[in-house]
């Protein structure tokens, strides 16, 4: 009765989450969001994104530095967005295709350049709300909320990693499976899981540690 009691008072969060969009969106304590060495791990050796951008391995934070940071926190946001990106079966298997696959016709190189066209459009507008939630919560007097984001960030073209200062550090936010956060699992334990493999409209997740 104690948790339910704490976590009412982040209400106004959650039902702007839905407001904003969201499928599902809980308040969970941050005990139930699982961080795994495997995960990043994962970064390194199947994400063709690896390396480069700055919101993610090996520029952000350690997995071991992240579990101190999230120790610092008691409860979080978690929430679901539905993408409007549409896989059908087919498109489905072909996305599993790589990009030089001599069996890809110009029809079907078509189709999966629209389907990541709408999922990139998806993402960007999945930060806007997680900066939105985000701002609501520090003006509640949250201060030291703080969201993520889930995949490799798509605000820039090419990332500005010569430099390693990213240009839009109030857009840009980490990703949760950058710094070790299986996402999966966190959803899993908050009661929304998200089927895989996905149905035709992939779901995106987004996360607001609050305090």
């Amino acid at each position: 009765m104690k948790t339910e009691t704490n976590t009412t008072k982040f209400n106004f969060l959650k039902d702007l989450a839905l407001e904003l969009g969201a499928t599902e969106a809980k308040i969970v304590p941050t005990n139930e969001i699982v961080v795994e060495n495997r995960v990043v791990l994962k970064c390194r050796v199947g994400c063709n994104k690896y390396g480069k951008t700055l919101m993610c391995p090996p520029y952000a934070p350690s997995v071991e530095e992240f579990r101190k940071i999230l120790n610092e926190y008691k409860y979080a946001l978690v929430f679901k967005i539905k993408s409007q990106a549409e896989a059908t079966s087919e498109i489905a298997k072909l996305l599993s295709k790589k990009e030089d696959d001599p069996s890809l016709t110009s029809e079907m190189k078509e189709k999966i350049q629209k389907f990541w066209d709408s999922w990139k459009t998806d993402k960007k507008e999945l930060l806007k709300k997680i900066i939105s939630l985000e701002k609501a919560a520090t003006t509640k007097g949250y201060i030291l909320a703080l969201g993520f984001t889930t995949g490799s960030c798509m605000i820039c073209d090419e990332c500005n990693i010569k430099e390693k200062i990213c240009l839009y550090p109030t857009e840009a936010r980490y990703s949760a499976q950058a710094v070790g956060i299986n996402v999966l699992q966190t959803l899993e334990n908050a009661g929304m899981p998200i089927p895989v493999p996905f149905k035709k409209h992939p779901e995106s997740f987004g996360l607001i540690l609050i305090t």
